[in-house]
């Protein structure tokens, strides 16, 4: 098998909504567009937004997403910080922090339940550089 592509698929209540925050918040460019279903690409990375009620989502999982949080690792956290708080307007759920763990970021909330956490890879702590796998 050859991947030639693997990303998410957000379901959503509102898609152009989504669509909207993920282009205007983040600069993503749309690919393809409708009612529906929207795909949206950022360099090399792409994400996709799906009404929940279209008849290609299974039966009885035509809902919301909850529980989900998407990464978007970017080199400078403190200007995305600064451009989603200061001029986007919206609420850390979580501040802006440095983990023991390797990782400087916040979380916001995105459309339909969705949690962004922006993040910058830092050194982790002695505690913690054991775990990562050499590259």
């Amino acid at each position: 098998m050859t991947a030639t592509g693997f990303y998410p698929v957000l379901m959503s209540d509102d898609v152009a909504a989504a669509s909207s925050f993920y282009r205007e918040a983040l600069g993503f460019a749309v690919v393809f567009e409708s009612d529906w279903y929207v795909s949206l690409r950022l360099g090399a990375f792409e994400l996709a937004i799906l009404d929940h009620r279209h008849m290609t989502v299974p039966e009885g999982y035509r809902t919301t997403p909850r529980g989900v949080i998407v990464n978007l690792e970017v080199d400078d956290v403190d200007v995305v910080h600064h451009h989603l708080t200061q001029e986007i307007g919206l609420d850390p759920l979580l501040s802006i922090r440095d983990e023991a763990f390797g990782q400087r970021h916040f979380i916001v909330a995105a459309p339909d339940g969705v949690l962004l956490d922006v993040i910058q890879p830092i050194p982790p702590s002695e505690a913690y550089a054991a775990a990562y796998a050499e590259a």
